[in-house]
């Protein structure tokens, strides 16, 4: 058995593991036997390849950065816990590469393994809860793989014996190559399961925001700045540790407005973060002379959903349904759960012609989307097509305020709701109002 969450044993033949589609299931235990594989001789190479074991200094660097991991760990627990949420369908960064990376500088590669093992084994007990661990596997098995990538370039490169901190424009080529690789191999591992384990997840989906990965770049950076410290001016090392975690929220500030904004059954927008994005985009487009589109959609007898599976189930489908939505909308545009099954897209820019486009590709493919839920009486049960109902309202064409505009495209969802389900409808500008001059009086 395994521990799933805090206090949760689970049987192995109901690991979620399990239900990942074939090929994301052997790609999964590919990369963990790998990883298994790299351990095992990086072990043997410690205790009987040409070292003599590990060396007291290194079991003290080890001792001082697996407890810096822990310490960092635990000062962005809340933060960590809410950014992975909201990474969903997309590559989850986070600074452990700082740790890991440092002491493949410092360490033998048996004892990189082991720090990796104890961050994402405290992430697991202490930051992310009840989380699926196959996950968490997975993704301690892509350090291993990555670490031992960026080992082999580092050896390479001429670098055999520890500590291999830069000293000339060669060896800092050399550690740059081998940090490079290091986010290739640990990036490539993961957008590969992604795509593999979501068939509707997207390319440009499942590479998330570029930007992002900055976080990985900086803790890469800092871990070769920890590791010269920690082979010369040990007693530094505090100092700059506490200039990490006190850096950490700023670093990070992007993407914790993000989850602060994000609603955690799905993925999306907060009903807060989305009329607070609203007035925003109006405000612009008046200044920019532009328009902004609106959509509001909500699903076709979700209630059945529920009633028939359980709410766990309604909760796995809407989350399906909410990556779905994602997948097809634009570039910029922000999609939010603004009700219990009803969500909001907001298209800055978009015109009517394009706000239907949108629709109509979001409706196309929630007709055809198949889920597979867990449900109340612990089976797996397929539900095929979660259609919805659209209303769409464009400003300044059918409204002048974010009321206005609210408003015109709920009228234009109930519209669709009351004419039979699973369709678009558009919100129409009102008529100017007629005013009767027949019987006002023309003067004296």
């Amino acid at each position: 058995m395994i521990l799933i969450g805090r206090s949760k044993w689970v049987p192995p033949r109901r690991w979620k593991l399990w239900s990942l589609p074939r090929p994301a299931l052997s790609y999964v235990l590919g990369v963990e036997a790998v990883a298994v594989v790299i351990t095992a001789l990086a072990v043997a190479s410690t205790v009987s390849g040409a070292r003599t074991g590990v060396r007291p200094t290194e079991w003290v660097a080890f001792a001082v950065l697996a407890a810096a991991s822990v310490l960092h760990l635990e000062s962005a627990r809340g933060i960590e816990r809410r950014r992975e949420m909201a990474a969903n369908t997309s590559p989850y960064t986070n600074l452990k590469s700082l740790w890991v990376f440092a002491g493949l500088l410092l360490l033998p590669l048996s004892l990189v393994v082991a720090l990796v093992v104890v961050s994402y084994g405290y992430s697991w007990i202490r930051v992310y809860g009840r989380t699926i661990a196959h996950r968490k596997v997975f993704s301690a098995s892509t350090f291993i793989l990555a670490s031992g990538a960026a080992a082999a370039v580092l050896r390479a490169g001429g670098l055999l014996n520890e500590p291999r901190v830069p000293t000339g424009p060669w060896t800092l080529l050399v550690v740059v190559a081998a940090a490079t690789t290091w986010w290739l191999v640990n990036f490539a591992l993961v957008i590969g399961a992604i795509l593999l384990s979501s068939p509707d997840a997207t390319a440009r989906g499942a590479l998330g925001d570029l930007a992002d990965q900055l976080v990985v770049v900086a803790g890469l950076g800092l871990g070769v700045a920890v590791a010269g410290l920690q082979a010369s001016y040990p007693w530094v090392v505090p100092i700059l540790m506490v200039t990490v975690l006190a850096l950490h929220r700023d670093l990070l500030l992007p993407q914790f407005q993000r989850a602060a904004g994000t609603d955690v059954k799905t993925g999306l927008a907060t009903p807060a973060y989305w009329a607070n994005a609203v007035p925003t985009e109006l405000a612009r487009a008046e200044t920019m002379r532009s328009t902004v589109g609106l959509l509001m959609l909500d699903l076709d007898r979700f209630k059945e959903i529920n009633d028939t599976y359980g709410h766990p189930a309604g909760d796995q489908a809407l989350r399906a349904v909410g990556e779905s939505v994602r997948a097809e909308v634009r570039q910029g545009d922000l999609v939010a759960r603004v009700g219990g099954d009803e969500l909001a897209v907001l298209l800055p820019g978009a015109t009517e012609t394009e706000v239907l486009e949108v629709a109509e590709r979001i409706r196309d493919r929630l007709s055809a989307l198949s889920v597979s839920v867990d449900t109340s009486t612990d089976t797996t049960a397929v539900i095929s097509g979660v259609p919805a109902s659209f209303g769409a309202a464009v400003y300044p064409e059918v409204a002048a305020t974010m009321d206005q505009l609210v408003l015109a495209a709920d009228n234009a969802l109930l519209t669709a709701k009351r004419d039979g389900r699973n369709r678009i409808v558009a919100a129409r500008p009102n008529p100017p109002a007629v005013t009767d001059h027949a019987d006002q009086p023309v003067g004296d």
